[in-house]
């Protein structure tokens, strides 16, 4: 499998470095994290501005034309800044969804929208103790007419503040539990009936518990079938997880980057602690680690962009967020325990690169949960 970056990735990469460097430096990403907002909107336009948003939009609706690779090269970038604006529910999810499952007058006005940076988007999938369950959807959207009223609740739903718009999953027959009888909604984040919780999280970011009261929707705001839009709910998870993995590999590679300069400096016994064996082969271990997922992710991206099967491209994803969950959690450790007591200060950026990849670790799905689907989708084979 060819890892090799064309001159248009490497400038894209590259381009996305300088935003990094230029617009998020540790000290003014921590005084954004406790502003009121949370993001920036001169960011979130400078994102605009650079074509990032337009990524995996088609080139006849005004977007670059991308794929999921070229959206994973600048999330592993952004992950290596912690940046905070809603890039993954917006350019990746939402524009995925559009291409994939919107009718084809919504999808044609939405898209440039997202493009020019006028659009985010939230995704609204998990429910109160549902954890990782991907076919659990309690949310109720009854037939009213022409179109639905929705009614449920949505938890942990990242940038539901900022979004415009919603991805809603709610169920339109069946069973709690039951593949068939899902349907997802394109959800006006404004609309009567739709109110939020709001909260920051642990890593800085923002979240919120979404209710849904007696919310009418058009039968315009299907996506996909309806009672059918298991497969492209399952589609877009498997989208949010690589997505959300490619971050954690540019996370991983700040933090071990900064813990190998702290430990090249800290000194003990009149030596740099980088001269104890048993520290270098630590910091290695955080490297194999940060590599591994890395390789894995960029080759889940290439399985969700050109892989025509998809339990190919579940299983490619699977084992993806499986190692990553896992590496995320060991590399953060490890360099919260070489820094010692410093590594978790408020002042200081390992903490935070730690409490990003705690999240990431159970977003779209945790170590176990994608160990179970891969064992489950290797039983169905057999």
């Amino acid at each position: 499998m060819d890892f090799s970056l064309s001159d248009e990735q490497q400038l894209l990469v590259e381009s996305v470095e300088r935003f990094v460097r230029n617009e998020y430096p540790f000290d003014a990403r921590r005084k954004l994290a406790e502003s009121e907002d949370g993001i920036s909107a001169k960011n979130w336009g400078t994102l605009a501005e650079m074509g990032l948003l337009a990524v995996m939009v088609p080139e006849d609706q005004g977007g670059i034309g991308g794929s999921m690779v070229d959206a994973a090269l600048i999330l592993e970038k952004l992950g290596a800044g912690l940046v905070l604006e809603p890039f993954m529910p917006t350019a990746v999810l939402g524009v995925r969804a559009l291409t994939a499952g919107a009718k084809g007058d919504v999808r044609d006005a939405l898209l440039g929208q997202v493009a020019e940076g006028a659009l985010k988007f939230g995704f609204a999938h998990y429910e109160p103790r549902g954890r990782y369950a991907r076919t659990r959807v309690t949310t109720r959207a009854e037939r009213s007419g022409e179109g639905f009223t929705l009614s449920g609740v949505k938890a942990v739903v990242r940038n539901a503040q900022h979004a415009d718009k919603l991805i809603v999953s709610a169920r339109t027959a069946g069973g709690e539990r039951d593949a068939q009888g899902i349907t997802l909604f394109l959800v006006d984040a404004g609309a009567a009936g739709v109110s939020l919780k709001s909260y920051m999280t642990v890593d800085g970011g923002r979240a919120a518990d979404v209710t849904f009261e007696g919310v009418q929707v058009g039968p315009e705001t299907v996506l996909g079938e309806v009672d059918g839009g298991a497969a492209l709910l399952s589609d877009l998870l498997d989208h949010g997880a690589v997505a959300v993995s490619a971050e954690a590999v540019g996370a991983m590679k700040a933090l071990h980057m900064l813990t190998v300069d702290y430990l090249k400096t800290r000194e003990q016994f009149g030596v740099a602690i980088a001269n104890f064996q048993v520290l270098q082969h630590a910091a290695v271990d955080m490297m194999n680690h940060m590599e591994q997922s890395r390789s894995l992710a960029y080759a889940a991206a290439m399985a969700l962009a050109e892989e025509d099967d998809a339990t190919a491209r579940a299983r490619a994803a699977a084992a993806c967020k499986a190692h990553t969950s896992r590496s995320g959690r060991l590399v953060g450790q490890a360099a919260i325990q070489l820094h010692g007591g410093i590594g978790m200060t408020e002042e200081y950026a390992a903490g935070h690169y730690f409490k990003r990849l705690t999240m990431i670790e159970g977003e779209f799905g945790d170590h176990d949960h994608h160990l179970d689907r891969m064992v489950a989708m290797i039983r169905r084979a057999a």
